[in-house]
């Protein structure tokens, strides 16, 4: 069972490549990525302290 999970892994990490390289795909990638930072105030860490005193 192993094996086959596995072997499930690999393709659909295979698939998820092979659609971020097509070029229509990148721009919707950086679009989402733009979104992202741009609605959390410029990075994922800018809501959080450190936890130190």
């Amino acid at each position: 069972m192993g094996l086959f999970s596995g072997a499930m892994k690999a393709g659909l990490a295979k698939k998820v490549v092979d659609e971020a390289r097509k070029p229509q795909n990148q721009r919707k990638i950086k679009d989402l990525v733009a979104n992202l930072t741009n609605r959390k105030g410029g990075g994922a860490a800018s809501g959080r302290g450190t936890g130190r005193g």
